[in-house]
């Protein structure tokens, strides 16, 4: 009977052992919370031109929000983002620029980056001066309280670039190949010289509308009769888009599989085309 006793002693000592570690480890893991990160910049208006490129255009950093749980403070990884935005968009444009950071306090950006913000993530105008607004945010493993930063505001300019392919020399764009109506000859035939020209929209925007037969591919030259100085497409583009590059080489642009009406853009200054079916 003793020897009863004593065991179901030790369960009874065990499970408490048990449960109080558990309700130690519950209290370990408990969330307090933590205090809004500042941001700070190193300028309120950015110096923006081609020539300076390379430069830091702004520099920002942050204080650590002191992530706390009741065993202390926190050594989870922090994650932060940081946000551009028009003034008064209340960071709410879906363009708006926004950069993830594991644990930094801080962030260098470059002229050259803070221009492709605004020209490629946020389509704003070259040589117009915008009010931007710039916070951040953290949080902690996806998972505990976001606490945002104050707004500080920022004036930048964007600027042109030079275009990543060179448009046409002569301001004129034809398309030709077995995906159109003029099929592969060079000059084109008279017949389909003017349909088969893109409208130049701007020094380095290309836009036609075209009816296609479907299958096939093609070509586009800036001079008609020669092949040597025209665009072609680089591996890994599909008929709905892609990079090009000045060469007299292959791969052709491959047709649409559908006869219809399309509307393709040759955009220059990024190096790319675009097909769409209307």
């Amino acid at each position: 009977m003793m020897k009863n006793n004593i065991k179901i002693l030790m369960s009874i000592l065990l499970l408490s052992a048990f449960f109080t570690s558990c309700e130690k480890d519950e209290i370990k893991s408990e969330f307090l919370g933590g205090t809004a990160p500042k941001l700070t910049a190193s300028t309120d208006s950015a110096a923006m031109s081609f020539d300076n490129a390379d430069n830091v255009a702004v520099g920002f950093n942050w204080t650590n929000p002191e992530y706390q749980f009741n065993s202390g403070i926190s050594s989870h990884n922090v994650t932060y983002l940081l946000e551009f935005d028009l003034q008064g968009a209340n960071f709410s444009t879906p363009n708006r620029k926004q950069l993830s950071l594991d644990g930094d306090l801080g962030k260098k950006v470059l002229v050259k980056e803070l221009n492709d913000y605004m020209l490629n993530q946020m389509e704003l105008q070259v040589g117009t001066e915008y009010n931007l607004e710039v916070r951040v945010t953290a949080s902690i493993d996806n998972k505990y309280s976001v606490l945002v930063s104050n707004v500080v505001p920022l004036k930048a300019t964007p600027y042109s670039i030079p275009p990543k392919v060179t448009p046409p020399a002569t301001g004129h764009l034809w398309i030709l190949g077995d995906a159109t109506p003029n099929g592969w000859d060079n000059p084109l035939n008279p017949t389909y010289k003017d349909s088969q020209e893109f409208t130049k929209v701007s020094e380095t925007l290309y836009e036609l509308t075209i009816d296609l037969p479907g299958g096939g591919g093609y070509k586009l030259i800036q001079e008609d009769g020669v092949w040597g100085t025209q665009y072609h497409m680089l591996a890994g583009g599909t008929w709905e888009g892609g990079d090009i590059e000045m060469k007299d080489s292959d791969p052709q642009f491959p047709g649409p599989p559908a006869a219809g009406t399309y509307k393709i853009t040759v955009d220059f200054q990024r190096g790319k085309f675009f097909a769409e079916k209307l």
